[in-house]
């Protein structure tokens, strides 16, 4: 699969998530097998009245190693978008993607996201306008439709082709379903039946099984992974045996554990203590859900503030759970 002149690995992709994705979350993936991530959204107003600050600092960082990653932007002006973009070619990402997905109150408020799927027509001059002003490719994430009487994925999609967009991604969901209930994986095979450009689906992927058979079902191009990949990146391995049809072993405790202080070091050496250990609370929740014991060790995690608590918290826990496996 290409994205314009980008050629994209096998396997499957990391969905953009606020608060989630950023640089060291895809680097976890990278090495466990993601083909390619997209960023936290970022506003590209927000971004123009103020390129320094620290949250936009966050979101425009890569490291090494993460691969190939498209950089997601959101936001309703043409003229402020286009600007935005110019100012932004220059960032170390591969290529753009447009943010018309995200149900969340404050964001549809000012017209943004995927209050967008209730107005094709300027979503398709916004896109034409990113398009003109990158010098790489641009894609873009929508949802099914508004709600259930304006399922219009079809729609959006085919104005997104004919405005440039090298790619679409669908997550079939309406912004009234927000993240609840199942997604419709008959929008993305309608979506994938109706444009020339690739087409990547998204939700209710848990699985490599599961990505196997979305792309089975949908005829998409690619899958996309989401919620399914919080505290664990071993999703996308798992994905690539599935595609392959090769054998996948799951992670033991001691894997998500050690993972866990790799995220957690790595977090920490970036960001330091302050911001970093608030932001691991979840991730270690993630790593370790449902191994023997991890309710306890979660709460203890909530209230630290230091990198070598958590650090100590983790190690105590996987020597007591090596020890009680003797």
């Amino acid at each position: 699969m290409r994205i314009g002149t980008i050629g994209l690995p096998e396997g499957a992709s990391l969905a953009p998530m606020a608060g989630v994705t950023d640089a060291t979350m895809r680097l976890m993936c990278a090495r466990e097998g993601c083909a390619w991530s997209v960023s936290e959204m970022l506003s590209a107003k927000g971004y123009l009245y103020s390129p320094d600050n620290y949250a936009h600092r966050v979101i425009l960082t890569r490291f090494p190693g993460e691969g190939i990653a498209g950089l997601q932007l959101f936001g309703s002006d043409e003229a402020v978008l286009s600007e935005a973009v110019r100012r932004l070619n220059d960032a170390p990402y591969d290529f753009f993607d447009f943010n018309m997905g995200c149900p969340a109150r404050k964001i549809v408020a000012n017209g943004e996201g995927s209050a967008l799927m209730r107005e094709p027509a300027r979503a398709g001059r916004l896109i034409a306008a990113m398009v003109k002003a990158a010098a790489k490719p641009v894609t873009v994430k929508i949802r099914a439709g508004w709600d259930a009487e304006h399922i219009n994925a079809v729609e959006v999609a085919q104005i997104a082709e004919d405005a440039g967009a090298a790619a679409i991604t669908v997550h079939p969901r309406t912004r009234d379903q927000l993240y609840l209930g199942r997604s419709d994986w008959n929008v993305i095979r309608a979506v994938k039946r109706a444009v020339r450009i690739p087409v990547i689906g998204n939700g209710d992927v848990v699985s490599g099984a599961g990505a196997v058979r979305m792309k089975a079902e949908t005829g998409c191009d690619a899958v996309m992974i989401a919620r399914a990949a919080e505290g664990n990146p071993w999703i996308f391995r798992e994905t690539l045996c599935a595609l392959r049809g090769g054998e996948y072993a799951p992670p033991d405790v001691e894997t998500r554990v050690k993972a866990a202080l790799t995220h957690l070091d790595m977090q920490c050496e970036w960001r330091g203590e302050r911001y970093a250990v608030p932001e691991m609370r979840k991730h270690v929740a993630w790593y370790l859900a449902g191994t023997p014991g991890s309710g306890i060790l979660r709460a203890r995690v909530n209230q630290m503030t230091t990198h070598e608590e958590v650090r100590a918290s983790l190690i105590e826990y996987l020597n007591s759970y090596l020890n009680g496996r003797r």
